[in-house]
């Protein structure tokens, strides 16, 4: 009886040994979480005040402004670089109805995120990868041998959906890599700047930072760059050929009067006349 009351003893120690140490997991995963959320509030509280901020000061650089920097410095060992700040009313009105024509239609209508715009993107998407999905099936049955000597199928060219404001987003704060948890953040920032600055101040920033090529960034050294004039004397097709080079303006930087340019170019003028401008 004795033994055995010794050992029930025993053993309920160890269970309330065992107990102690799953309350103090608990209460130290507790701690981290809560240290988690405080970070994200802090996090959160930051771009406020970044944004804020910009209501009333220019931003000196961009998240992407700096990484391109670091890049160039690293490939080159030096910084060659073009930008100048010139404010909303010496741009071109026509710059900003064909680059609201072409990258984001609605600009001046949606609250940051144009919902039906990245439900159109993402039907593209799931297209173009059905195609080459399709043209790989064929390649493989095709055989071996001639699928050695066929050239590989194309890669689905992916279109993405996001408005200016959330373009904006992503240069001024975050890293290009494409995770759920940098796309909330940006999202979120995206509300930010809706909400603590104007359609107009987010054009304004917006056009004065984005990437024209290498090294060469806003309206004002692009318009130099490519036409020999001040952001404030481009015309229609000038304007537009330079909106159409956003989505890839280092390729198109090697050939910005290539027929695909200005064809395009052409739709851009086409629809500049039905934007309505902040």
């Amino acid at each position: 009886m004795a033994r055995r009351a010794t050992a029930d003893g025993a053993g309920a120690r160890r269970a309330a040994r065992r107990a102690e140490r799953r309350r103090q997991a608990m209460k130290h995963l507790g701690r981290l979480l809560g240290l988690a959320v405080v970070c994200l509030i802090a996090l959160q509280l930051y771009f406020v005040l970044r944004i804020a901020l910009m209501a009333v000061v220019d931003p000196q650089s961009t998240s992407f402004q700096r990484s391109e920097a670091r890049r160039l410095l690293g490939e080159t060992g030096r910084i060659e670089w073009s930008q100048q700040w010139v404010p909303y009313d010496r741009i071109a009105p026509s710059l900003k109805r064909a680059v609201i024509a072409s990258e984001d239609a609605s600009f001046v209508d949606h609250g940051g995120v144009d919902w039906d715009a990245i439900e159109k993107a993402w039907d593209r998407n799931l297209r173009a990868e059905a195609r080459a999905e399709k043209l790989n099936q064929q390649l493989q049955r095709q055989g071996k041998a001639a699928a050695r000597t066929a050239a590989p199928a194309p890669q689905p060219r992916i279109v993405g959906g996001s408005t200016i404001t959330q373009q904006l987003a992503k240069n001024l704060f975050l890293s290009p890599e494409r995770t759920t948890l940098r796309k909330g953040q940006e999202l979120a920032i995206t509300y930010m700047l809706e909400t603590l600055l104007g359609k107009q101040r987010i054009l304004e920033i917006y056009l004065n930072n984005v990437e024209w090529g290498e090294g060469v960034f806003g309206a004002q050294a692009a318009a130099r760059h490519y036409f020999r004039v001040d952001a404030s004397q481009l015309g229609t097709l000038p304007a537009a050929r330079l909106a159409v080079m956003l989505p890839a303006p280092k390729r198109f930087e090697k050939r910005p009067g290539s027929p695909y340019i200005v064809g395009r170019a052409g739709t851009v003028a086409a629809r500049m006349g039905a934007v309505d401008l902040p």
